[in-house]
């Protein structure tokens, strides 16, 4: 489906690069800087304008594949220099999302002479003019944890990239971690509707309350061991 395939890996010790080489892909090596630098570094070796994203733990569905190639066969929209693809989450050990699963609507497909991933070490996100990003119809399917000790060991590197924030006063934190960790709570297993995931998705949003209480420890005492 794509003209070339670019893999920029950060020290894998698994198979991941023989297997890229093995489907005809270009391998690069590049030591871990942050989450938006490693993808500009990606975007800086591809030899094609129009770039397709996507993430380790991120696959394409097959309606979405076929989406794509019939883009790629016509011409793209004049003006249109983005297209938004739903990535709908994945639990551990499943082939495909829960009923009614959370997602997120992100830039993936997109001509990098307009626009190209912020260098942030903490986000990784294109943001375009609505006029010039259309959404394609398909999703992508996303298994970001491999378990709930996964989840909490990437949550815990997530905010320590964050700790250039700072809470200003501790009586702030006595007052947000009261209430933050049961909005996290709500957000996690209703509006992302974990509540469908049974057992597990309840285990996702507790650990998301608890996970929302580290984080403002960590940003309000950050010299503190951690």
């Amino acid at each position: 489906m794509a003209d070339e395939i670019v893999v920029v890996d950060s020290g894998s010790s698994d198979r991941t690069l023989e297997i890229c080489r093995s489907f005809g892909a270009t391998c690069h090596h590049h030591d871990w800087q942050g989450f938006g630098q490693q993808k500009r570094f990606a975007e800086d070796r591809a030899t094609h304008d129009w770039i397709l994203n996507i993430d380790a733990d991120e696959w394409l569905t097959p309606d979405l594949q076929r989406e794509i190639k019939a883009w790629a066969a016509a011409q793209p929209e004049d003006g249109i220099v983005g297209y938004r693809i739903d990535i709908k989450t994945v639990y551990p050990g499943q082939d495909r999302p829960r009923p009614l699963a959370d997602q997120h609507r992100y830039v993936r497909l997109y001509d990098r002479r307009f626009c190209r991933f912020p260098a942030s070490a903490a986000f990784d996100e294109i943001h375009l003019p609505s006029r010039q990003v259309r959404a394609l119809k398909h999703p992508m399917y996303h298994r970001s944890i491999r378990s709930l000790s996964h989840y909490i060991e990437k949550n815990i590197a997530y905010f320590n990239i964050q700790c250039s924030e700072k809470i200003k006063g501790r009586y702030l934190f006595f007052i947000r971690v009261l209430v933050e960790p049961f909005g996290a709570f709500f957000k996690y297993y209703i509006l992302r509707r974990h509540f469908t995931g049974g057992c597990y998705g309840f285990l996702i949003a507790s650990t998301a309350a608890v996970l929302r209480t580290y984080r403002l420890m960590l940003l309000t005492f950050p010299h503190r061991p951690r």
